[in-house]
């Protein structure tokens, strides 16, 4: 066993607020975290991703989105593959192999406070950040045997 010595009466005092929401707003974010899980049914999967605030008064407060991108129900699926591809259209990144791609890249969340639990936040968009790099150019048609430079 490792002893330590602690008096609780000498800690700091956690800021209070920290559970609460975010206020409604526009938020500079990265994503932090990612993973595939199993929905509680099993018979789907959803991708949970971390995200952080970068910029600002609360720079540093986490928000969590998950993403039902295979599940029974065929609306869910279609409004989270709707709502990720936003997500990716706002990073820049067009196609993903692994959810790491997601991965500390800046983008614009629309925060409101969710309707139907008003102690959570609910993204309601996605935008690029002004400091994003230009979105991954797709590499030019391959030349003609022969063609001139300038000849595609």
């Amino acid at each position: 066993m490792a002893q330590f010595s602690f008096k609780s009466a000498d800690a700091p005092v956690a800021a209070s607020g920290q559970r609460d929401p975010l206020p409604p707003g526009k938020y500079e974010m990265v994503v932090t975290k990612s993973d595939i899980r199993m929905t509680k049914a099993g018979d789907g999967e959803y991708i949970e991703l971390e995200m952080q605030v970068v910029d600002g008064a609360h720079s540093g407060r986490r928000h969590w989105e998950r993403f039902n991108v295979n599940n029974k129900n065929k609306t869910a699926e279609d409004i989270a593959r709707s709502q990720l591809a936003s997500l990716c259209r706002a990073l820049g990144v067009e196609d993903i192999n692994d959810t790491e791609d997601l991965h500390d890249l800046p983008f614009v969340a629309g925060i409101e406070i969710d309707r139907k639990d008003p102690t959570r936040n609910r993204i309601m968009s996605y935008g690029a950040a002004a400091n994003q790099p230009p979105a991954p150019k797709t590499a030019p048609a391959p030349k003609a045997a022969g063609a001139r430079p300038w000849q595609r």
